[in-house]
C-alpha cells in the first residue's frame, strides 16, 4: 500500500474502472471497424476504427472518453457507404 501512496505523491493515479471498461469497449469496436474497412477497401471505417483504437491514449477524463467514443461510433455508422 505504501507503493501506491508513493506513486500518487509523484502525481500519477490509476484510471477508474469505468474508464478501463470504456477503453476496452471502444478499442474492440475500433478493431472490428478497422478490420471491416480493410477487408472491404473502405477508408472511412478503416480510419475511424484506427481513431477508436488510439484516442483513449490521448483522453484522460472518463466523460470525454465516452463522449468521443460515442461520437466516433456514430460517425462511422452514419457516414458508411
Amino acid at each position: 500500500m505504501d507503493d501506491l501512496h508513493a506513486v500518487e505523491s509523484l502525481g500519477f493515479s490509476l484510471p477508474s474502472p469505468a474508464y478501463l471498461v470504456g477503453m476496452i469497449l471502444f478499442s474492440l469496436i475500433g478493431l472490428a471497424a478497422f478490420q471491416y474497412g480493410r477487408k472491404s477497401s473502405r477508408p472511412l471505417p478503416m480510419w475511424g476504427g484506427l481513431a477508436l483504437m488510439l484516442y483513449p491514449y490521448v483522453v484522460s477524463e472518463t466523460w470525454l472518453l465516452y463522449g468521443a467514443g460515442i461520437g466516433l461510433c456514430a460517425a462511422i455508422y452514419w457516414f458508411r457507404e
